[in-house]
C-alpha cells in the first residue's frame, strides 16, 4: 500500500486476532486509500462479527468510512450484552462446539447445532435461512458475508464458552426444557408410556419423567443429573432467574 497513512488501535480483547505488535497501544497502518474501514479492519485479522464502534478522532463512524491521511483510529469489541435485533434470539454451532450446544440446551436456549463437517458455506446459509446466531471457533466462517449474524467463542474450555455466550447474549433461560441430544422440546412423561423404553433398573427407581417431542428421547434424573444441577444452578445464579419456557 502507498496511501493515507493513520494510527490504529485495538480493544484488549481483540488482541487474539491481530499480529502481535497491534496489540497494545496505537501503531502506524498505510492504508489504499478506497478501501472502508470495515475492510481495513477486517483485513488485519479482526472478524466482522467481533468488531464494535469505530471510533476516528474521538467521534463513531461507519465501517463504510474511508480513512484518510493522518486520522486516529480506535476499534473497539462489541458490546454486552449484544442485541440481536429483528428474529427470536437462536444459536447455530459447528461441528467443534458439541459440549457448548448440549449446554445451551440445557439451561432452554434455541441451538441448533452440526455433528458433521458440512462446510463453511452451507453454515452461512443455513444460518442466514434460519436467523441464527452462528457460533463457532472458525474465523474464516465468521468473514463470510452469507451469515446472519455470528460470534466467535473465544476459549476451547466448556465452562468458559458457556459463560462467554450467556454473559454476550444474555438468552432466556428455560432450563430442562430441551432435548441435549436434538434441541426438540420436552413434556413431561407417564411412567407407563415410556417404559417399554426404559431399563430394568431405571423403571424400578424412578418415577418422574420427560420426554422429547421430535426424537423420543426419555429423560429422568438419574446419577448424572447432580453435575447437570451444578451447570443449572451456576447459569441462573450468575445470569438471571429461569423464565417460563
Amino acid at each position: 500500500m502507498n496511501g493515507p497513512k493513520i494510527q490504529i488501535s485495538f480493544a484488549p480483547g481483540l488482541g487474539v486476532f491481530v499480529a502481535a505488535e497491534r496489540r497494545t497501544g496505537s501503531t502506524a497502518l498505510t492504508t489504499d486509500g478506497t478501501s472502508s474501514l470495515g475492510h481495513v479492519v477486517e483485513s488485519l485479522g479482526v472478524p466482522r462479527t467481533e468488531t464494535g464502534r469505530l471510533v476516528v478522532d474521538g467521534r463513531p463512524v461507519d465501517a463504510s468510512h474511508v480513512p484518510a491521511a493522518g486520522e486516529t483510529v480506535e476499534v473497539e469489541g462489541v458490546a454486552r450484552p449484544q442485541p440481536v435485533p429483528g428474529a427470536p434470539l437462536r444459536f447455530l454451532l459447528d461441528v467443534h462446539l458439541g459440549t457448548l450446544a448440549r449446554r445451551l440446551r440445557l439451561l432452554g436456549v434455541d441451538a441448533a447445532y452440526e455433528s458433521e463437517d458440512i462446510g463453511d458455506p452451507a453454515l452461512a446459509a443455513l444460518s442466514a435461512e434460519e436467523r441464527r446466531v452462528m457460533l463457532s471457533r472458525d474465523r474464516g466462517l465468521l468473514r463470510r458475508r452469507e451469515l446472519w449474524a455470528g460470534a466467535y467463542v473465544y476459549s476451547d474450555q466448556p465452562e468458559e464458552q458457556l459463560r462467554d455466550v450467556l454473559e454476550r447474549f444474555a438468552p432466556p433461560l428455560a432450563p430442562w426444557t430441551r432435548c441435549t441430544a436434538c434441541n426438540g422440546r420436552l413434556s413431561d412423561a407417564d411412567k407407563e408410556a415410556v417404559r417399554e423404553r426404559l431399563e430394568h433398573g431405571t423403571e424400578k427407581t424412578y418415577d418422574v419423567f420427560a420426554e422429547c417431542v421430535e426424537c423420543g428421547r426419555v429423560y429422568w434424573r438419574g446419577a448424572h443429573h447432580s453435575r447437570l444441577e451444578e451447570i443449572v444452578t451456576e447459569a441462573v445464579r450468575e445470569f438471571g432467574a429461569p423464565t417460563t419456557a
